[in-house]
């Protein structure tokens, strides 16, 4: 009995191809189509993940059901996950495929509704984001960028007076 919880019955080659397919798969999909969003994860975004991963689990596994087997398949996820991590880290060329560039939103206090459009990101959100930077004006913002991790970043202009409090480790004169 404990024999079968450990027997393959599913190839472990069959399993790695299964979950190399389905990562590079799945990894395009969220590279080139889903993209980012604003430094959040809504609801949406949970329940998108959730479907994917049980829609995309049987494409995986073949129909496993042993530990063996389930262990062969994440392991192949996870290693393909650190391998496309120490190679975007090491080799420019695979940072660029696998990490979207930042995208400007705003440049030279001008902002750019095209991008904004493309990431589905209203003026007033933009506007939100900026006051979480100390920013009342798009005038001030010499350029903005939505970073490929959903993040926000800031550069004012010279000009622009700062309205954010000292940084926490800041020394008084």
């Amino acid at each position: 009995m404990m024999s079968e919880l450990f027997a393959f019955h599913v190839s472990a080659a069959e399993l790695m191809l299964r979950g190399t397919l389905m990562y590079w798969f799945l990894f395009l999909i969220f590279r080139f189509v889903v993209r980012r969003d604003v430094g959040a994860v809504g609801v949406a975004d949970v329940l998108v993940l959730v479907v994917i991963a049980d829609a995309s689990q049987n494409a995986m596994s073949g129909g496993y059901n042993t530990v063996s087997e389930g262990c062969v398949l994440v392991s192949t996820i996870i290693g393909w996950n650190v391998l496309l991590d120490w190679a975007s880290f090491r080799y420019p060329r695979v940072r660029r495929f696998a990490q979207a560039p930042p995208l400007p939103l705003i440049l030279h206090g001008r902002v750019l509704h095209r991008n904004l459009r493309r990431e589905y990101l209203s003026i007033d959100e933009l506007k939100s984001k900026l006051r979480e930077e100390g920013i009342e004006h798009i005038a001030e913002v010499k350029a903005a960028y939505m970073e490929a991790d959903g993040g926000f970043s800031v550069i004012r202009s010279k000009g622009a007076a700062s309205t954010s409090p000292p940084p926490h480790n800041a020394t008084a004169p």
